[in-house]
């Protein structure tokens, strides 16, 4: 190769250098860093010559906690560029080397948390509702329903932000006497292993749901959550509430609901019954004791046929039932100032009147003139139904001497 031709070679790779290499940029530690960044699940692919950064889904203002790096896109490597030789030379450079990165990526903390694990290690819990005094901050899950815990009825685990790594989430109740409000709960682990809260997935309402009954995590991270209308208790049997399952994505930085239905209609189980009754006037018989009949009037308010409803008459334990009367309010027991009895199904709508006698012994003086009574609405098991208006369900009758 002539002098000439080794300057005009030398040349053309410095012009390479300034016009080219000047616009290949090598991913260093801020470009990685910035690819893989983010736990959103709806990650934006990388592009050929850089890429994006995505904002990672912020942690919900329940706790405050450092969110863990997540697993990282892929960094493309920068094409590799050539310099055709000169015309007038008759050798060709060898072409440049490809520029790629040889970083290694770091994989999201696995959040798979045993039901163990979860009672042994300090947790955060969104709030519960203004009245509960159940902690939240830093505080310990219980495996039981001690008044005042926070109750772990529940867990299962799934990949819920989509950031390649599985999360554990858990149905809490804050146990207060039989009840308590719920909530489900998603739990992740930060790089150090320490467990943080993702996020609230649904809580139960005053209204409605009333009631979490069951958890799931699906495939594709939905969690599935079975809720119900109205909460048990109170007589009341949780088979009664209508029970729905709803599922919940997680959305960057809050759960949403994203199937199921949304509301609850008419619950079919739901009664209303009535009750009204006359004085109890106690009048002298020929065998010096004193007796009297009260009428009392049970109705159906309700849109559905109810199977039985109970009636309790709590007078003093010197009246007594007498023969007539009773014979529409089978199965009458005496208990120690109260009367009971169960009455026949009643029909949407309909009204059974009761034209029930009483006997107090001659001698006997009465403790109070009045006496409580009050009725229930009763499924054919004879299980307590949720009234929808208990206010008529309680009345006094009275009772005088004639």
């Amino acid at each position: 190769m002539s002098e000439q031709e080794t300057l005009d070679l030398a040349e053309e790779f410095a012009h390479y250098r300034r016009t080219v290499l000047d616009k290949v940029e090598v991913p260093g530690p801020a470009a990685v860093r910035r690819t893989v960044r983010g736990r959103n699940r709806r990650r934006w692919g990388a592009t050929a010559t850089t890429a994006l950064a995505l904002l990672g889904g912020s942690a919900i203002g329940y706790a405050a906690m450092s969110g863990p790096d997540h697993r990282p896109g892929p960094v493309e490597p920068t094409p590799s560029v050539s310099v055709s030789p000169t015309p007038s030379g008759p050798a060709s450079p060898t072409p440049s080397p490809s520029v790629t990165s040889g970083r290694p990526t770091s994989a999201a903390p696995d959040g798979r948390i045993s039901r163990a694990q979860l009672l042994g290690a300090p947790v955060t819990l969104p709030a519960w509702r203004a009245g509960p005094s159940c902690p939240t901050s830093q505080t310990r899950l219980s495996g039981d329903d001690r008044e005042g815990v926070n109750w772990l009825l529940a867990l299962d685990h799934g990949d819920v932000d989509g950031d390649g790594a599985v999360e554990t989430v858990a149905l809490v109740q804050c146990v207060l006497g039989t009840g308590g409000p719920m909530q489900v709960v998603a739990f992740d682990r930060d790089e150090a292993g320490k467990v943080v809260t993702l996020g609230r997935v649904v809580a139960a309402t005053i209204d409605k749901p009333q009631w979490l009954f069951a958890l799931d995590v699906v495939g594709d991270g939905t969690v599935r959550v079975q809720v119900g209308d109205i909460a048990p208790g109170g007589g009341w049997a949780a088979k009664w509430s209508q029970r729905q399952w709803r599922g919940y994505r997680w959305e960057g930085d809050a759960f949403t609901q994203v199937s199921g239905p949304t509301s609850f209609g008419p619950n079919p189980n739901l009664a209303d019954v009535s009750v009204t009754t006359d004085d109890l006037v106690l009048r002298t018989a020929d065998d010096g004791s004193r007796t009297g009949t009260a009428t009392v009037r049970i109705r159906n308010r309700g849109t559905a046929p109810v199977a039985r409803v109970g009636l309790r008459m709590a007078v003093p334990a010197v009246v007594r039932a007498d023969v007539d009367g009773w014979e529409l309010c089978p199965g009458v027991q005496g208990d120690v100032g109260t009367i009971t009895c169960s009455v026949r199904q009643l029909a949407a709508g309909e009204e059974m009147r009761l034209d029930l006698d009483f006997r107090v012994l001659e001698g006997i003086t009465l403790s109070t003139d009045k006496a409580d009574v009050e009725v229930q609405p009763w499924d054919s098991e004879g299980d307590v139904l949720p009234d929808v208006n208990r206010s008529d369900n309680l009345v006094q009758m009275k009772m005088i001497y004639g």
